[in-house]
C-alpha cells in the first residue's frame, strides 16, 4: 500500500497537479508579470494638459502576486493574496480612451508598492445536478461543484473576477493588454486606483444558465484609492446573465451586464454651463448606468473568435475606470503550437455628445484633454504573439495601432510595441 501511495503521489506531481481528493485542502500559487511598452513620436497639431505626448516614449508595468487559498469549512473557500507592483506609465497614463498596459496601475511607481490586493470567502451551496471538475489555480481550490448551485463570494477582490469573464479576452497577463479589451471599455465597474474594491456577489448556476448580481464600493473620489464604505449612499451594482451553448459542436457563451453607480460625480452639461468646464467643481450625488453585452465562441479545438459592445449613458465623468461611453471590439485567438497563441483584435470607442462638448470647449477628465478637439471615434489594432516556456512561464511580442488617441483627429496615430514576461506556479 505504501508504495502504491508513492506511485500516485509522483504521478500527482508529474502533471503539475494537486492530487485528485474529492475537495483540496488548501493551495498556494503565485504569479509574476513585466511588461516593458514603447511608441515612437508621432504627429500633433497640438498637446494638451492631459494628452499623450506626442514624443518617443517608453514605459513598463511589475507586479508579483501570492494565493493563498484554505478551505475552512464543507463548500467553503478562504483566500488572501498579497501583491507588489511597480512601474512608470507613459505620459502619465494620460491621453488615451483605450489604455495600452491592463497591468499598469493608475497609482503605480518606479518604488515597489506591496498592499492586500484580495482577501474573500467563497461559499457554494451544490443544488444537485452533475459533478463538474475545478483545477486547482489562483484563488480557485480544487474539487469538484454541482452544475446547480449558488455562490456567495464577499470580501476584497476585483469586480472583474466575477463579472464579465470573456475567455478570450480578460486577462492582461496572459491574453491581451489593452484596457479596453480586458473588459467592457464603457463599464465604469466599483474599483479603487489598484483596481480592487469590497462587496459581495451572489450567483446562480442551473446548467446552461447563469446569473450573478453584486454591489461594491466606489472611491471616495473620481479614480481614487481610499473606498466609500457608506455602501447603501453610494456604490457600484451590476447584474449579469449568462448562457452557455453549443455551436456547431464547439462551446460558446453569451453574457449580458447591466451596471448602475451612485456616487458624487461631475455632469458634463454642468461643468459647461460653469464659468470654467471642470467637472471636479460640479460634483454632486449622482447615478451612471450602462450595458455591455459579450461573446466568446469556440471555431475549433484551436481557434476561437470573440465580440463585446457596451455603452454607458454618458452624461458624468469617468468615476473608477476608462474614458470610454461607447465600446465596440471584436477579435479571434489561435492556437498556433501546444504552448503558442496568436491573438488579434480591433476596438471602436467613443463619447456621448455632452462629453465631446465638454472636451472642446477645454475642460479635462481624468486621462484626457488635449484642450480642444476634432472629434473621432478612438481606433485600435492589438495584435500579440505568446511563446510558452516551458509549462509555468511565456513571453508575448505585442503590436498596438491606435488611430485619434483620446478621439482627436488632430493627433497621431500611434504606435505601440510591447514585450510581457509572465510566469505562474
Amino acid at each position: 500500500m505504501f508504495r502504491s501511495s508513492l506511485l500516485y503521489l509522483a504521478a500527482c506531481l508529474t502533471a503539475a497537479a494537486s492530487c485528485a481528493r474529492a475537495d483540496e485542502a488548501w493551495n498556494a500559487h503565485v504569479q509574476a508579470t513585466y511588461v516593458w511598452q514603447a511608441k515612437p513620436a508621432f504627429d500633433a497639431a497640438y498637446t494638451g494638459p492631459s494628452s499623450l505626448v506626442p514624443w518617443r516614449e517608453t514605459g513598463y508595468s511589475f507586479s508579483a502576486t501570492a494565493a493563498f487559498g484554505i478551505r475552512p469549512w464543507a463548500g467553503a473557500e478562504l483566500y488572501f493574496d498579497p501583491e507588489v507592483v511597480q512601474g512608470k506609465a507613459m505620459s502619465g497614463l494620460h491621453g488615451l480612451g483605450g489604455m495600452t498596459n491592463g497591468e499598469q496601475q493608475k497609482t503605480s511607481g518606479t518604488s515597489p508598492t506591496f498592499y492586500r490586493a484580495r482577501l474573500f470567502l467563497r461559499q457554494t451551496w451544490n443544488l444537485g445536478g452533475d459533478l463538474q471538475p475545478v483545477a486547482s489555480d489562483m484563488n480557485q481550490l480544487a474539487g469538484s461543484v454541482a452544475s446547480r448551485r449558488v455562490v456567495l463570494t464577499a470580501g476584497n477582490l476585483a469586480v472583474s473576477d466575477l463579472f464579465d469573464a470573456n475567455s478570450q479576452a480578460h486577462d492582461a497577463r496572459s491574453q491581451f493588454l489593452n484596457w479596453a479589451l480586458v473588459a467592457h471599455g464603457a463599464w465604469d465597474f466599483a474599483a479603487d486606483a489598484r483596481g480592487y474594491t469590497w462587496g459581495a456577489a451572489l450567483e446562480y448556476y442551473g446548467g446552461d444558465w447563469a446569473v450573478r448580481a453584486g454591489r461594491f464600493l466606489l472611491p471616495q473620489e473620481s479614480n481614487g484609492l481610499p473606498l466609500d464604505r457608506h455602501i447603501f449612499r453610494y456604490f457600484g451594482d451590476q447584474a449579469e446573465v449568462e448562457h452557455h451553448h453549443a455551436w456547431f459542436g464547439q462551446p460558446g457563451t453569451v453574457r449580458l451586464l447591466a451596471f448602475r453607480d451612485r456616487a458624487r460625480m461631475g455632469s458634463f452639461r454642468d461643468a459647461l454651463a460653469a464659468a470654467a468646464p471642470d467637472v471636479g467643481a460640479v460634483r454632486r450625488k449622482r447615478s451612471k448606468t450602462g450595458l455591455g453585452l459579450s461573446l466568446d465562441q469556440a471555431l475549433t479545438g484551436r481557434a476561437a473568435v470573440f465580440a463585446r459592445a457596451s455603452r454607458n449613458d454618458g452624461q458624468s465623468e469617468t468615476y473608477a475606470f476608462a474614458e470610454i461611453e461607447r465600446s465596440l471590439s471584436a477579435g479571434a485567438t489561435l492556437q498556433v503550437r501546444a504552448s503558442d497563441t496568436l491573438g488579434a483584435a480591433f476596438v471602436r470607442n467613443g463619447l456621448s455628445q455632452a462629453h465631446r462638448d465638454y472636451l472642446a470647449a477645454g475642460g479635462v477628465g481624468a486621462f484626457i484633454g488635449d484642450g480642444r478637439l476634432d472629434y473621432h471615434p478612438e481606433q485600435i489594432v492589438e495584435t500579440y504573439y505568446r511563446i510558452g516556456l516551458g509549462p509555468h512561464a511565456a513571453v508575448s511580442l505585442d503590436w498596438q495601432h491606435i488611430a485619434n488617441p483620446a478621439y482627436n483627429g488632430a493627433r497621431g496615430p500611434v504606435n505601440v510595441a510591447g514585450v510581457r514576461l509572465h510566469g505562474q506556479y
